[in-house]
């Protein structure tokens, strides 16, 4: 299985594409754009939905569902809000099919034309302001605190799976304050959520900051980003959290009437992460062999395969059902592969392109002998261990599997940020896989024509960035501290 998989060293962009079909964790569509969300792969952002979902709850948060469906005049209302997703909706103009009088199929009645079209939502700020403006009138009703799982659309034309598709899915925070303070220390919050969750449970370290003028959301006063470097050296932006400010309020006019009984708008906070999750899991771990999932989101944990046949595999698996059980009881997701159509050496190469993070394995012998078989797929080793007391030794070692994907992923993002303070410094590193940690001056001119130049962006202004006189990079301006420059997904 692996030799089907291309080498990462050979071509990245193909490793990647191989893994996620051969994997099965998606598929490409027949509509242009989107993609098909297999069950293994679906069973991964499964994991990932309960895990923010209780952190998100944990924060006060609920969850609610607004409609697909925007009216394209209120994209209209907030300015910079429209000009940041025009070029990317899709929209609805029609509402009926009738069938073709030339007997080819359906058509779109002309008849039935919307009077006003309707926005595929790109993202939801619009239709939820509009509504909040229904639910908020006193300080009282605040802060108001509403995540919404949800699909959304932008038109994209250069398309891959898990990164960049035009429908994909995603969960979206938006929140209302009376206060500008209480409205930052939301965005601040949700941003160490996010950043809690990738460490925590996607083991990938990431740099929190705050994203230039050029680099922020539509509509936003403040955009704040997790960034991940993936195996190749190229930033993900794995989560942004935005600080509204009052324009969507002043947009949609929601006021609310405080303790002094005077009106003011409220400030406004949204925050999202999406599926490209998984595409950062797969990029920021695996290897030629296939998936390296952390067990905290591996959607199997655990399986044992049997060698033998017949009696031989019952004998093993009444050896090994209170150990099965054990494990479940622990919330540990096992899986006994009592399947005799398929040769252990097939198994055991699926369930490492699977990314299972141990795989357990009994033969006639090692019943016989009372020891059990353990191999994990972070490290590939293996090394045969006594059955009794095999649930704890799992248990520790999906623990140890954990820290040490972590640890790895950190280690090699660590290594791969290159301080450089000459043009000429800029240019070499930038060739070279990695982030770079330059002087910038602080203009959008400045930061286009690197970009331009090089096709390196301003990830992020890391937050609580140390403050250090310097000279731009490019301009040599005076700066007074370090950003973070990489070439992105």
């Amino acid at each position: 299985m692996a030799k089907e998989i291309t080498s990462r060293l050979n071509d990245y962009s193909q490793w990647y594409n191989d893994l996620v079909i051969k994997s099965g964790l998606a598929d490409h569509s027949s509509v242009r754009g989107c993609m098909v969300i297999k069950p293994y792969g679906f069973a991964i952002w499964e994991k990932m939905q309960a895990a923010l979902d209780k952190m998100f709850k944990d924060t006060g948060h609920v969850n609610a569902y607004f409609p697909l469906l925007i009216p394209k005049s209120f994209l209209s209302k907030e300015a910079s809000h429209i000009d940041g997703f025009a070029k990317e909706c899709a929209v609805v103009t029609h509402y009926r099919l009738i069938n073709d009088p030339n007997g080819k199929g359906v058509i779109v009645d002309p008849d039935a034309k919307l009077e006003e079209e309707l926005i595929i939502r790109p993202t939801s700020e619009t239709i939820i302001w509009n509504t909040y403006k229904n639910w908020i009138q006193s300080y009282r009703d605040l802060p108001l605190l509403i995540n919404q799982w949800a699909n959304v659309v932008r038109w994209e034309m250069r398309t891959r799976l898990f990164l960049r598709t035009a429908e994909f899915l995603w969960q979206e925070g938006h929140t209302a304050h009376s206060t500008e303070q209480e409205a930052i220390e939301e965005t601040e919050r949700m941003l160490n959520v996010y950043a809690e969750f990738t460490e925590k449970f996607m083991a990938m370290p990431v740099i929190k900051g705050k994203k230039t003028a050029n680099e922020r959301f539509a509509g936003a006063i403040d955009t704040y980003c997790i960034e991940a470097m993936m195996q190749d050296g190229q930033a993900l932006q794995a989560g942004t959290s935005h600080f509204l400010g009052q324009n969507f309020a002043k947009a949609f006019d929601v006021k609310f009437s405080n303790k002094e009984g005077k009106e003011e708008f409220v400030y406004a906070t949204s925050w999202g992460v999406s599926t490209r999750l998984i595409g950062a899991l797969i990029m920021a771990h695996s290897d030629d062999e296939g998936l390296v999932l952390p067990p905290m989101l591996a959607p199997l944990q655990v399986v044992l395969v049997p060698i033998g046949k017949g009696e031989d595999i019952k004998k093993i698996y009444e050896k090994c059902e209170p150990v099965i059980k054990e494990l479940k009881a622990k919330n540990i997701s096992v899986k006994f592969d009592d399947d005799d159509t398929k040769r252990p050496g097939f198994k055991f190469a699926e369930y490492e392109l699977k990314g299972v993070p141990v795989r357990l394995a009994m033969g006639m012998r090692d019943y016989e002998a009372g020891t059990i078989e353990v191999a994990r797929r972070d490290t590939k080793e293996k090394s045969v261990q006594q059955f009794e007391g095999i649930g704890n030794y799992v248990e520790n070692l999906l623990e140890d599997i954990q820290a040490n994907i972590f640890n790895k992923a950190k280690t090699f993002r660590d290594s791969h940020i290159r301080e450089v303070n000459t043009w000429d410094e800029f240019l070499k590193a930038i060739e070279e896989p990695g982030f770079i940690s330059a002087h910038w001056d602080g203009t959008s001119a400045t930061e286009e024509k690197i970009k331009e130049l090089t096709k390196a962006t301003i990830r992020c202004v890391p937050l609580n960035n140390k403050q250090e006189d310097g000279v731009c990079v490019f301009s040599g301006n005076p700066s007074k501290e370090r950003v973070v420059f990489a070439r992105a997904y």
